[in-house]
C-alpha cells in the first residue's frame, strides 16, 4: 500500500470516529422531542376550581405524561396521566388528570420531604434560557402536594413555600383532576422581596415540563414521571437542569 492511500485511510477512519463522538455527545446531552409546542390562548376566563368546565379545556389536545423520571416501569393499573396548557395575559393554566390507584401524604409539613408523596410538580423556565436552577430563580420547580401547598428551593439551598401557583383538585376513584393557574416570574425574581408577574403574549418562548411524584405506601416515592422526554442514565435533572424542559411558545 502506498503511504498516500495509508494517509487518507488513517484520516477517514479519524474522521468518521471524530464525528460518531460529536454525534454521541450531543444526542446523550439534548433532550428528545425537541419540537416546540404551541400554546393556544384561551379566550374565557379559567376559574380555579378543578371542575374544567371552561369551554378551552374541551377544544385542546391531551399530551401524555409517561416518561419515567425515576423507578421502573409501571402498569397503566397503578398510574396513568395526561394533561393540557393554555394562558392568557396574567397566567399559565395546567390541567392534569392523574389515575392513581393511591394517594400518598404522609409528611404534613410540606417542606419535609415533600417529594416523597404524591404531588404534582410544574416547571417553569420564563425566558427559555436553560441551564442550571437548583439555587436560583432562572427557573423554578413547583411542587403542588395533595393539601395544595406549593414548594420549591429558595436561593439559600432551603424549600419555601411560594404563592405564585393556585391549584384545585377534584378525585373521584381513582382519577383525580388538578387545575392550576401560574403566575411566572423571570429571572430577576428575589426570595422576599416584592415580585411582579411577568405579562404573557403571543410569540413568548418559554421551557415548560410537567411531572408527578407517585407513592404508594413506600418510605420513598417509587415513580417520578414527566412530560419530557430525557435523554441518558441520569433523568432526575429537572430540579437542577432547565435544558431537559420542553420548549412551548404561547400563540
Amino acid at each position: 500500500m502506498s503511504e498516500y492511500k495509508f494517509v487518507k485511510i488513517v484520516f477517514f477512519c479519524t474522521l468518521v470516529i471524530g464525528l460518531s463522538a460529536v454525534q454521541f455527545s450531543c444526542k446523550d446531552a439534548t433532550p428528545s422531542g425537541s419540537n416546540p409546542t404551541h400554546i393556544i390562548r384561551t379566550s374565557d376566563p379559567v376559574t380555579i376550581d378543578g371542575k374544567a368546565t371552561e369551554k378551552i379545556w374541551s377544544q385542546l389536545p391531551w399530551q401524555q405524561l409517561d416518561e419515567v423520571w425515576l423507578g421502573k416501569p409501571f402498569s397503566t393499573d397503578d398510574f396513568q396521566g395526561r394533561y393540557k396548557v393554555t394562558w392568557d395575559s396574567k397566567k399559565l393554566y395546567v390541567l392534569a388528570e392523574i389515575v392513581d390507584d393511591k394517594l400518598v401524604d404522609t409528611h404534613p409539613d410540606g417542606l419535609d420531604r415533600y417529594w416523597d408523596d404524591d404531588c404534582l410538580e410544574i416547571f417553569i423556565d420564563e425566558n427559555r434560557s436553560k441551564g442550571n436552577h437548583q439555587y436560583n430563580h432562572s427557573a423554578f420547580a413547583y411542587h403542588i402536594a395533595l393539601d395544595g401547598k406549593v414548594t420549591d428551593i429558595n436561593t439559600d439551598s432551603v424549600p419555601s413555600y411560594y404563592n405564585h401557583v393556585s391549584s384545585a383538585r377534584l378525585t373521584s376513584g381513582n382519577t383525580t383532576i388538578w387545575e392550576t393557574s401560574i403566575d411566572i416570574y423571570d429571572d430577576s425574581y428575589s426570595d422576599g422581596m416584592p415580585a411582579t408577574p411577568v405579562t404573557l403574549s403571543s410569540g413568548k418562548v418559554m421551557g415548560f415540563a410537567l411531572a408527578y411524584c407517585d407513592n404508594d405506601n413506600s418510605a420513598e416515592r417509587e415513580n417520578f414521571i414527566g412530560s419530557a422526554k430525557v435523554i441518558g442514565k441520569d433523568k432526575n435533572r429537572g430540579w437542577i437542569d432547565a435544558g431537559i424542559f420542553e420548549e412551548i411558545i404561547l400563540k
